[in-house]
């Protein structure tokens, strides 16, 4: 369609994500069409590749004999594959050299990418077979187009990764011989968690970073017991509600959202923030969800993508927001209606307001209709990169302690990464009640399962959150949904003559080795 109040013309091809759009530009120079000329459009490429879709048999082959049809999905799921690595090469396009874009950088796109998701394959998907191919490059493997898969099934990738890892750097021989312990075990007083824990963590990451992908086994000091999942998810809870404590001022509140971000000011060490780091990774090779409020932008930076307005706006709403409708302002009296000069103004550890000039100079240069992108550009910059550069650089360089020799990062995009280790607060227990398992004497029919589930299914979000924290040790369901989660119902053995029975609950996500086992009575 084309705006009538506008030279400027506008196709479907517009509500496509940009890397999208850049495909669709290549497959129309690869039909041949150079008709387009200075100030003028040639037919929107979405509608030549749909002219391919309905009507294959009017499509010439190419020189290589590969007709256009499949020569358009070979660009589509090249250059999303392309958009998954790390250091992808830069795409020559007629549409990225008008812009002056790198498309593979953008992770802000109309479409949602989770329509890409194959559901059936995800389900059916044998992992431990893909992961060979995908390792050894000797077949097919999905995980070669992590895009159609579900991020819950490539965490499993993931495990298959960490265990390889371990099997790797364990010697049998040596360790029956040594007794060295085949995990990354951790001992640590509760009352000095934050050091004990940064003090391993930092040994073993000099002497031997390789064990850092082990599974986590987590021993408080003078305390018996076994760890079966449940000792390390309270050690996660422990340390993180430690470092989090406003007492430490690593990280402010953001006034306008229920979030978090590093504290510029802060006086605690670079060392601190590195712990946080290395325990983001640890969380998401041991399958541990963090109760922690970081904005998405946090984990785009962590991907390598830079920030841009969209992304201040959705960490720093009131703020980002302001500089927007300074963007947004169509007239060219800014200077006078705005009264800003290059200056950005944040606020000090005791609510003191502190002021950066952006430019050498900056207080005395005004922001007019001519910079004001450029202000914008360089505020936002400030804001999520500068002023924080400091704690981030050290906060980035823990979490790659773990992940930097992973697939993680060419596996997944920022926002499956978050939900990854953050978990969804949507809690679906009608999901959760068909794939639950029960045990020594328990069925699905038991009088006192019935009774559980139809109390449970009354809850309300809030409550239903504390069970599931209760029995879990977090209130968020996995990335891949309560449906996921191994949660076994079992009777326990008579107590007071049987007077009182008590249902234990036990509960994993992904692997055997991360069960928890609570009472509910």
């Amino acid at each position: 369609s084309t705006s009538e109040n506008t030279d400027e013309e506008y196709s479907a091809a517009d509500l496509l994500p940009l890397f999208a759009q850049g495909d669709l530009d290549a497959l129309q120079e690869l039909e041949g069409d150079e008709e387009e000329e200075e100030g003028s459009h040639s037919s929107p490429p979405i509608e030549s590749a749909r002219e391919h879709l309905e009507d294959g048999s009017n499509s010439d082959s190419d020189d290589d004999g590969e007709d256009p049809l499949t020569n358009f999905f070979r660009i589509r799921l090249d250059g999303l594959l392309r958009q998954n690595q790390r250091r992808p090469p830069r795409v020559t396009s007629k549409l990225f050299t008008k812009l002056g874009i790198d498309p593979l950088w953008d992770s802000h796109t109309t479409i949602d990418l989770s329509i890409f998701y194959n559901e059936n394959i995800s389900q059916e998907l044998k992992m431990d077979e893909d992961y060979i191919n995908y390792k050894s490059g000797k077949g097919f493997a999905f995980l070669h187009y992590p895009f159609i898969l579900q991020p819950h099934v490539k965490s499993i990738g993931l495990q298959f990764d960490n265990r390889i890892n371990m099997s790797r750097s364990i010697d049998p021989f040596f360790v029956m011989m040594s007794g060295e312990y085949p995990y990354l075990k951790l001992v640590v007083k509760r009352s000095n968690i934050v050091e004990d824990a940064l003090t391993h963590l930092e040994m073993v990451a000099e002497e031997d970073p390789g064990q850092l992908q082990r599974q986590l086994y987590v021993e408080f000091d003078g305390e018996e017991g076994v760890d079966e999942g449940g000792v390390q998810k309270e050690f996660f809870q422990l340390i993180i509600a430690e470092l989090f404590n406003p007492n430490y001022a690593m990280f402010v509140d953001i006034e306008d959202t229920r979030q978090v971000w590093f504290n510029a000011q802060s006086f605690e060490v670079d060392h601190n923030y590195k712990l946080i780091g290395m325990l983001l990774g640890l969380a998401v090779y041991n399958n541990v969800i963090l109760a922690i409020r970081f904005p998405t932008v946090l984990y785009q930076k962590l991907m390598g993508e830079a920030p841009d307005i969209r992304d201040l706006i959705q960490s720093h709403p009131l703020l980002g927001s302001s500089l927007q409708q300074l963007l947004d302002y169509p007239d060219t009296d800014v200077e006078d209606v705005f009264l800003l000069d290059y200056v950005a103004s944040t606020t000090g550890l005791f609510g003191e307001s502190i002021t950066h000039e952006l430019l050498e100079g900056g207080a005395d240069t005004p922001v007019t209709s001519d910079n004001k992108h450029d202000f914008v550009a360089k505020y936002v910059d400030y804001v999520l990169n500068t002023s924080v550069s400091k704690q981030f650089d050290q906060f980035k360089k823990g979490f790659d302690m773990i992940a930097a020799h992973s697939p993680l990062k060419a596996w997944f995009r920022p926002e499956e990464l978050e939900k990854l280790i953050v978990g969804s607060p949507k809690l679906d227990f009608k999901a959760l009640e068909p794939v639950a398992r029960y045990d020594n004497g328990y069925d699905a029919d038991t009088d006192v399962v019935k009774w559980f589930w139809e109390v449970t299914h009354a809850m309300t979000d809030d409550d239903k959150s504390k069970l599931l924290a209760f029995s879990t040790g977090c209130g968020r369901a996995p990335v891949g949904g309560m449906g996921e989660m191994n949660f076994i119902i079992v009777k326990t053995a008579e107590i007071l003559r049987g007077c009182r029975q008590l249902i234990l609950v036990s509960t994993s996500y992904f692997s055997p080795n991360t069960t928890r086992r609570k009472s509910l009575g």
